[in-house]
């Protein structure tokens, strides 16, 4: 099952599609895929389905808004790829790297994502993004950990690095940026995705592919991760887990470095789940 939000920013209409290539308008037994809904989509959209109640809606030509809406947090995993550790000179962690950005940063698959002011060093990073479906607390196994996924879909954890790493405190500065999260286009529930750990993932810029690499070369897979993360907070239906980005970003580049400027395009695709395609504008 794919679960879809198109129309206007803060006025989405949520969608579903079995796959064959149909859409149907779900608002009228899911108001919209959000934390307060999406522990039970899936059920109530299948029972819906089955009885023949949704009307087929064509969504052509309408934006397609990121798949959750107000998730209540994105949670990241930083230095998740061995090689993107050490083409940013940081040793293998023995742990999931984590840190948060709110969830002011999600933007549509397709929306303009904007260059700060004062900006020197606007990265990009491709993760696949598991949304969690159901309550996780003090899980005691990685299994348990997928068992709360509701489903999968593409984030880009974009970033500037000099707010990051030379301005202070924490990576908060440089990672909670207005647009810096594009999400989507679709949320492709788990039953649909075999194995997290066995899909290909790439982006370019302008063209040029600058990440590719596949889940199997994550450290920790989305089960360890969301079984670690539960022991250091609730993560509740609706929350947004980036699993970390591969090699390849900009800040790994020998200088000078290949940072994103006003009119490029970002292309990022993982296997099942689609991609974005976003032009850089500035703020």
């Amino acid at each position: 099952m794919r679960l879809r939000r198109v129309g206007e920013a803060g006025a989405e209409r949520p969608i579903v599609s079995t796959g064959d290539g149909r859409w149907f308008d779900a608002s009228a037994v899911v108001p919209d895929y959000h934390p307060g809904t999406l522990g039970d989509a899936r059920r109530l959209l299948t029972e819906a389905l089955e009885a023949g109640r949704l009307p087929e809606f064509d969504p052509t030509g309408l934006r397609v808004g990121a798949p959750v809406a107000r998730p209540g947090k994105v949670v990241c995993i930083g230095v998740n790829y061995l090689a993107h550790a050490q083409e940013t000179q940081h040793e293998e962690p023995a742990e999931p790297v984590m840190f948060l950005k709110t969830s002011a940063t999600i933007v549509g698959p397709h929306d303009e994502v904007l260059i700060p002011r004062g900006s020197s060093a606007t990265d990009y990073e491709v993760e696949l993004a598991a949304v969690i479906g159901s309550t996780a607390r003090y899980l005691d196994d990685a299994e348990q950990g997928l068992a709360c996924v509701a489903g999968y879909t593409v984030s880009d954890d974009v970033s500037e690095r000099d707010f990051q790493m030379n301005r202070g405190g924490t990576w908060d500065k440089g990672k909670n940026c207005e647009t810096f999260n594009p999400l989507g286009p679709e949320l492709v529930t788990a039953d649909e995705v075999p194995d997290p750990q066995r899909l290909d993932i790439r982006l370019t810029v302008n063209g040029e592919v600058r990440q590719r690499a596949n889940t199997a070369q994550m450290i920790f897979g989305v089960g360890e991760i969301v079984r670690y993360l539960s022991h250091f907070m609730v993560l509740e239906p609706g929350d947004v887990v980036n699993t970390g980005t591969p090699a390849g970003v900009a800040f790994g580049y020998p200088d000078p470095k290949p940072y994103l400027r006003r009119g490029d395009v970002i292309e990022t695709h993982v296997d099942l789940l689609g991609g974005h395609r976003s032009v850089l504008g500035e703020a």
